[in-house]
């Protein structure tokens, strides 16, 4: 999704925690007003979310589940104000993948 951004390491960290990173950096995105910073938080928020993902093909818990993928629909919204459909649309397939309720939602069932 985002070419040439280097990240730090995330592997030791749990799903829960690879998810409350995820939401630091997504709120911080959220709130940047420079685009380009901006879009290195969303890269950071993709990032810990995908470890997020990996650590819970080993769990039952699908509240988690679901909080992951509505983080990943947030993260579609502030890709969206950034003007970046395609990324967004990523990131709402992500969601989709995960199982999340599309009704919860109705703003990108068209784009999915």
């Amino acid at each position: 999704m985002f070419s040439g951004i280097v990240s730090s390491p995330r592997n030791s960290l749990s799903a829960q925690k690879a998810l409350q990173l995820a939401n630091v950096y997504l709120r911080s995105a959220r709130h940047e007003s420079d685009a380009e910073i901006s879009l290195v938080l969303c890269h950071d928020t993709e990032i810990s979310l995908s470890y997020a993902k990996k650590a819970i093909k080993r769990t039952e818990d699908q509240e988690l589940v679901q909080r992951i993928a509505t983080a990943y629909i947030d993260l579609g919204n502030v890709l969206d104000k950034q003007e970046r459909p395609a990324e967004a649309k990523v990131s709402y397939k992500k969601a989709s993948k995960l199982g999340y309720v599309r009704n919860r939602f109705s703003s990108w069932m068209n784009t999915v």
